[in-house]
């Protein structure tokens, strides 16, 4: 069993077009546990921490300057594979190559505005987890229901 924990934002635009609850649904309803929340406006401090692998890049401003635009959904969640799982939920950055059925297949078209955040890797979930919330502010229980969802 390969228990994992992720970061998820979800971004100004899901929050604008108000698919805050149709993504977390998604999300739930695959078997992931969500163990931090938060609703939050990110600096622009914290929002160049967070992308700071991309300092220096063409893009770096327009994607500080985005995520800290408005509000957006900060989440711990934990689960099997929950890595690779969430990342397979969310679908390719470019909304217009990502799947139907997946999030950005589904709901997007834009590269930019691509509706959600989520770690791409062990060590990036640890410094993004990091980055957000404290040890205190993440909750894990296991669910009694995890057997029949996860195959424990």
């Amino acid at each position: 069993m390969n228990q994992q924990r992720t970061l998820i934002i979800l971004k100004p635009d899901a929050f604008q077009r108000r698919l805050l609850g149709t993504i977390i649904s998604r999300i739930e309803q695959k078997g992931l546990q969500i163990i931090g929340m938060k609703l939050m406006k990110i600096s622009r401090e914290l929002a160049e921490r967070h992308y700071g692998v991309h300092r220096g890049k063409p893009f770096f401003d327009d994607v500080v300057s985005y995520i800290t635009s408005g509000q957006v959904i900060v989440m711990a969640v934990e689960g099997q594979y929950a890595i690779s799982v969430v990342r397979t939920l969310v679908g390719a950055t470019k909304g217009y190559e990502a799947a139907p059925g997946t999030i950005r297949g589904d709901f997007g078209i834009s590269i930019r505005y691509n509706l959600i955040h989520a770690s791409d890797s062990e060590e990036s979930a640890s410094t993004e987890l990091g980055i957000f919330f404290s040890d205190n502010e993440i909750v894990s229980q296991p669910l009694q229901i995890n057997s029949w969802i996860q195959g424990e």
